[in-house]
């Protein structure tokens, strides 16, 4: 299995972010990478390949061209407004406000392109964003050429961004431009299955009314986690999109019995629809010791779901999504990469 991951997506490295209506130290810090790159290398299965740039028009098909840019001018516009430290958003448009207008104000964009008030923005936010997306499209480009699977270890994560909005940590929806890659290459059915702790409410978004990419989330239950208020179990799709999207909300408590009957529910639909790849946007957040989980999985269930993974029978791309416990993030991803290889 190929892994791919460029040290560029170390460059976003913010020191706070807003929580519990403080400022607290950054859960999103690099060193999440680093020790699931450090697991990784140690499997002997795995072999890293370098990550080419692919360039900036594979994002471009995912994402609104605006907000490319502002990730793009964050840094200078920060500084041109003299702000230190990271950016925050303060407001949002509400319900009856409108959105088809940008504001040429920092904190009317910031609200604008935004999400939450929890994802920190930095001057090497877009750089890290950027090479992230990048080792997604250069695993998506292996499976193409014939591997049947690869590992991109995307930092950031992206599973929480839409089209034109960040948050939850996410910029740029490394899952989404990778399915979209593999469909502009040629690909007739792309299956995205997200098992993060959280909800993937962003790659839900972008593809919520398409036949050709099929959405399936397996999460924490929206009533009670974030992001609160997408990934019920009746959002089934609009448009032709009807029928292709499938969400699995869990009760806070969930350990590895219920969460393998649901994988394995995900896993049905998957065979059903029967897609040319399948993509895992792989969190590994719903460990029992995360600080932000509320699940009971243990380091002894991990294998068991790369286990059942293989079961696909599909060529697979594995995407980074969230996980928190940095150190016990590593083992955690790499029993999972471990079981799937070796079932």
């Amino acid at each position: 299995m190929k892994l791919f991951f460029s040290p560029d997506q170390l460059a976003h490295n913010p020191q706070k972010e807003i929580s519990d209506g403080k400022l607290v130290d950054a859960v999103e810090i690099p060193q999440r990478a680093e020790m699931v790159l450090n697991a990784l290398r140690a499997l002997p299965d795995l072999c890293e390949a370098p990550v080419q740039d692919l360039g900036r028009e594979p994002i471009e098909r995912v994402h609104d061209k605006g907000y490319i840019q502002f990730l793009e001018d964050f840094g200078s516009l920060w500084a041109a407004a003299g702000r230190e430290g990271e950016g925050f958003p303060f407001v949002w448009p509400g319900r009856d406000f409108r959105t088809d207008k940008v504001p040429n104000h920092l904190d009317g964009k910031l609200g604008h392109y935004s999400f939450d008030a929890g994802t920190p923005l930095t001057d090497k936010t877009y750089g890290a964003a950027y090479a992230s997306a990048q080792s997604a499209l250069n695993g998506a480009d292996a499976l193409l050429n014939g591997d049947q699977h690869a590992f991109a270890l995307c930092r950031p994560p992206g599973h929480h961004a839409g089209k034109d909005y960040y948050g939850g940590y996410c910029f740029f929806n490394n899952a989404a431009i990778a399915a979209q890659y593999l469909r502009d290459q040629g690909a007739e059915r792309v299956s995205i299955f997200d098992i993060d702790y959280h909800h993937g409410n962003g790659t839900q978004a972008i593809f919520y009314e398409r036949a050709d990419v099929q959405f399936l989330s397996m999460h924490a239950d929206p009533l009670d986690e974030y992001p609160y208020f997408l990934g019920h179990a009746d959002e089934r799709g609009m448009g032709e999109g009807t029928g292709h999207n499938f969400n699995y909300p869990l009760p806070l408590g969930t350990a590895a019995p219920e969460f393998m009957t649901t994988l394995n529910q995900g896993l049905d639909e998957v065979a059903r629809y029967d897609p040319d790849y399948l993509i895992i946007s792989l969190g590994v957040d719903f460990f029992e010791g995360d600080p932000i989980s509320q699940f009971k999985l243990t380091h002894t269930d991990m294998p068991a779901i790369g286990t059942a993974l293989r079961q696909a029978g599909k060529p697979i791309l594995f995407v980074m999504e969230g996980g928190y416990a940095v150190g016990d993030l590593g083992r955690n991803v790499a029993s999972i990469i471990d079981g799937y290889l070796n079932n």
